[in-house]
């Protein structure tokens, strides 16, 4: 068990070995990519515009998926935690995964060869295989949330090392995984202003309607095959380096683990609070309001130069500042910049148009906002993945053995409860504001088009400020960090000993 005193530690944490060599960090990267190489950001105007499902069954379904998703992640974190085998904890789970997730994938992009054209969601024939197919991804993509964030944790036992491997996959993962959704949004922007096709959308609707359809199934498809290719390579290549104990922990010492753990239980308040952020995001805006779907990579377009840079100074800031003020900086700047694209689009108007549905207003005023976000992209996407390891870690240090399963499930358990009825809730928003699935591209009411730019800027930034309260009283950083981890290294020297006779033993047995 840990002491919590103030005692200078009485060794240093190995700060400059290299545990991770080149070719596993190419498969986490690769792996890294694995994750966003999808087409999963324009996910919305599929269901919505594509598969053309109800808004008030997309509703309903989300309450469904919200209640599934937290009882199989807790069913999954407990057994995911009490798996031992000689190739690891979580390696032979990655494995298992890589296929049924690519079919999954595969099936649920398709579906628009199998629904049509015609119709709306409502229909049972439509909706119950739509119903079907979430529940087994939000299976399989608990499953494997669970698995990575346990890897990503014991890959290595230098946390120096980690931050680095984080680091590069983020940053060197930054210049692929994003080609689908800037090459989606392009595509969708050449066939709904192509004047051709506007003429056929008159004339022939269920054939324009089709076109559109075929250009989703298409990119959905190639990279749910890509995607897969790459997880499966980092399931194979990956090793844990983190020794786990011989015997596997009780299920209540599991969920005692995470009671104890201050900065897990900090961290995981911060992310109910900010759960409550309610929006719709700004695909539906930029398509049927500004008639731009790859607006987000127009505006994206200098930041894309600053945000690889911002990677080069997190080491300097881990080292210059806390864990807290880095994590508020960088948590919140987006909101405070989001604030400032809402005052554009409301308050700068000209005699035709209205701010909000003006390019030549809201193309400054998102690549602004999104060129500031970008100086903290790298602290973003750094902080709050170590900070995730290091509060298993302290687990670890507090109780005596790891719980990754059921750390990584307990901090998002009441935040699933609140995303379901706020995903419950948003598909109703969209419909009493007059937004109709049925109308073709460019017709929805002047109050729906008002309610996808409000609902995409300051709506999110309001309901979701009390967030900031907990970062204020986290303190797993500086000297207590280096004495957490001086400690841990002595332990889990001991506890090699432990495991290789243990393996000594099954080796004996089975001759």
């Amino acid at each position: 068990m840990a002491t919590e005193s103030n005692a200078p530690a009485k060794s240093t944490v190995p700060r400059d070995r290299r545990y991770v060599g080149a070719k596993e960090t190419f498969a986490y990267v690769l792996d890294d990519i694995a994750q966003s190489f999808n087409i999963g950001k324009y996910d919305d105007v599929f269901r919505t515009n594509i598969l053309k499902i109800d808004l008030r069954l997309q509703s309903l379904t989300n309450g469904i998926i919200g209640i599934w998703d937290i009882i199989n992640d807790l069913f999954l974190a407990a057994i995911v935690d009490r798996t031992r085998t000689r190739w690891g904890k979580f390696k032979p789970w990655l494995v298992v995964y890589a296929i049924p997730g690519v079919l999954i994938s595969l099936i649920y992009w398709s579906l628009p060869m199998f629904y049509g054209t015609a119709g709306v969601g409502s229909a049972m024939s439509k909706f119950i295989p739509y119903l079907f197919l979430q529940i087994f991804n939000n299976l399989a993509g608990s499953l494997i949330t669970i698995v990575r964030t346990g890897m990503t944790a014991t890959i290595t036992p230098n946390i120096v090392d980690r931050t680095r491997l984080i680091s590069a996959a983020n940053l060197l993962s930054g210049f692929v995984e994003k080609a689908p959704e800037i090459l989606m949004g392009l595509l969708i922007d050449v066939y709904i202003n192509s004047s051709s096709n506007k003429a056929l959308m008159l004339t022939d609707p269920i054939k324009y309607q089709f076109g559109y359809n075929r250009m989703f199934v298409i990119g959905g498809v190639i990279t749910a095959v890509v995607s897969g290719a790459f997880a499966l390579i980092y399931a194979f290549v990956a090793r844990e380096r983190v020794m786990q104990t011989v015997d596997r922990p009780a299920i209540t010492s599991g969920i005692k683990s995470v009671i104890t753990n201050k900065p897990l239980l900090l961290i995981t308040l911060s992310e109910i609070l900010g759960s409550f952020s309610i929006g719709s995001g700004t695909n539906l805006y930029y398509i049927e309001v500004l008639n731009l779907a790859s607006m987000s990579t127009i505006v994206g377009i200098p930041g894309a130069v600053v945000s690889p840079i911002s990677y080069s100074y997190v080491p300097w800031a881990r080292s210059k500042f806390s864990t807290k003020a880095l994590w508020i900086a960088s948590s919140h700047v987006d909101s405070v910049l989001m604030l400032g694209v809402f005052a554009a689009g409301e308050l700068i108007n000209t005699k035709t148009k209205k701010g909000y549905e003006n390019i030549a207003v809201m193309i400054p005023a998102f690549m602004l906002r999104e060129t500031i976000w970008m100086f903290f992209w790298g602290l973003r996407s750094v902080i709050p993945a170590e900070m995730r390891n290091e509060a298993i870690d302290y687990g670890e240090w507090k109780n005596g053995f790891r719980a990754e399963g059921m750390t990584g499930v307990a901090k998002d358990v009441v935040t699933k409860v609140v995303n379901t009825v706020k995903n419950t809730f948003q598909p109703l928003m969209l419909s009493w504001f007059g937004y109709n699935v049925n109308a073709t591209h460019g017709n929805q009411t002047a109050k729906a088009r008002h309610a996808l730019f409000w609902m995409c800027t300051f709506l999110p930034v309001v309901t979701g400020i009390l967030s900031i309260v907990p970062k204020f009283f986290y303190d797993l950083s500086g000297e207590k960090r280096d004495r957490m981890y001086a400690e841990l290294r002595e332990r889990r020297k001991a506890m090699q000993n432990q495991v290789n006779e243990y393996n000594d033993n099954i080796s004996v047995d089975a001759q």
